[in-house]
């Protein structure tokens, strides 16, 4: 990954603890605050962040990927099964939009 993108990962990390850890959040029941326990980059452009959430210690995982465009952001959700679920579906998608636009080329 490159090095301005982990600069720009390492800070987007910390915003969306520094949200999630608002005592007024929305659905906020617990009062819980998020501390980044690590950062693990999946490719040059994805990473999930684990979250430490205090009191209870549970883990939250967000999956960070970058877009490019308008000079670039990083987005951010919290996946669930459902959402590996459908990710893992895409790839034959992609596949197929890969064959379908090779003689286009």
């Amino acid at each position: 990954m490159k090095k301005d993108l982990v600069h720009k990962l390492k800070d987007k990390a910390n915003e969306i603890a520094e949200m999630f850890s608002r005592q007024d959040r929305q659905f906020n029941f617990n009062k819980e605050t998020f501390q980044i326990k690590e950062i693990k980059p999946l490719s040059e452009s994805t990473a999930v962040v684990y979250f430490i959430k205090e009191p209870t210690k549970k883990i939250g995982l967000a999956f960070l990927y970058w877009i490019n465009g308008n000079g670039g952001r990083w987005q951010y959700f919290f996946p669930t099964y459902d959402h590996c679920t459908g990710m893992e579906r895409i790839k034959a998608h992609l596949f197929d939009v890969e064959v379908d636009n090779f003689d286009k080329n």
